[in-house]
């Protein structure tokens, strides 16, 4: 782990406003020398303190980045969007001895794919909505019709936060099945479909980080995702 008087060169991975807050954030530290954003936006582009942008390499090059970021004495790497991570960054600086701020390729899965993550669920016996798995349409289609209640149709892998869809009848359901595996609404991430059973209310959840000694940070939050 880093020592508190160590100065840190950070590569920030992304281009969205969550790369932005995170540029934001972290240049506010009295550690951090300089945060280089591959390839960023307008907002890290401007006004940020010991930020700039990266154009020569792209974020999915990941040979590219660990070259740039020893040319650069990159000490720390921050991936902002789950796509690099479940595409395997971490592993990458970690064989150069980077740091990287971010789970494993295989832990990631728990993101990449909900088929995956809902099957992890069910093994352990962590609590989770009724659900089933489905690679074909034709099945998708007659276990709609079949049930009772109402469903969350979700595509298996990324789509950018918009692979999540609450049908209001089983007319929108069955539409966004053909959407989604069909149509290829959302590519290679419709190839699956998880056919939850819909619950409302709120969500919980609990963050916590632990460094080499086992210290734990631990906060609570709360959402309402319908």
């Amino acid at each position: 782990m880093a020592e508190q008087s160590e100065q840190l060169r950070i590569l920030l991975v992304g281009n969205g406003g969550r790369e932005h807050a995170l540029a934001w954030k972290l240049s506010q530290s009295p550690r951090v020398e300089k945060i280089y954003v591959v390839p960023g936006n307008g907002g890290t582009a401007r006004g940020l303190q010991n930020v700039s942008n990266v154009k020569e390499v792209k974020l999915d090059d990941f040979p590219g980045l660990v070259a740039f970021a020893i040319r650069n004495r990159v000490n720390l790497v921050v991936p902002g969007p789950e796509a690099p991570l479940v595409a395997g960054i971490e592993g990458h600086f970690r064989k150069a001895g980077i740091r990287c701020f971010g789970p494993t390729e295989e832990a990631a899965r728990m993101e990449g794919s909900k088929t995956f993550s809902k099957d992890f669920m069910a093994r352990w016996d962590i609590p989770t909505a009724a659900y089933k798995n489905f690679k074909k349409y034709e099945d998708a289609r007659n276990y709609v019709d079949s049930v009772s209640h109402s469903v969350v149709i979700k595509a298996d892998g990324l789509a950018a936060g918009k692979g999540v869809v609450i049908p209001s009848s089983k007319d929108e359901a069955q539409t966004a099945l053909k959407e989604i595996m069909l149509d290829k609404e959302f590519g290679a991430a419709g190839d699956q479909v998880v056919i939850e059973e819909f619950v409302g209310n709120f969500g919980a959840l609990r963050i916590r980080f632990s460094n080499a000694d086992s210290k734990i940070i631990s906060w609570r939050d709360k959402n309402y995702p319908f």
